[in-house]
């Protein structure tokens, strides 16, 4: 179950990639692990410094931010 939790992290305003594959060693941010898989990361922005639960069970129907697809999983 540790894998499907939320990753929750405050992030400050800027771009951020978020891992779609699963396999980066950085979740919930990619690391390029997903080169040659057919995936590709997901580019969002934060406008403000805030808190939020991001995905790491990559199910979410709000990606990057989780909205609890992984207790159905």
């Amino acid at each position: 179950m540790e894998k499907k939790m939320p990753i929750v992290v405050t992030l400050e305003p800027g771009a951020y990639y978020w891992c779609t594959c699963g396999e980066t060693k950085k979740q919930p941010f990619c690391d390029g692990s997903h080169k040659g898989t057919g995936y590709e990361p997901q580019v969002f922005t934060m406008a403000e410094k805030k808190q939020v639960a991001i995905c790491n069970c990559q199910h979410t129907h709000n990606p990057p931010f989780c909205d609890g697809t992984h207790f159905n999983l």
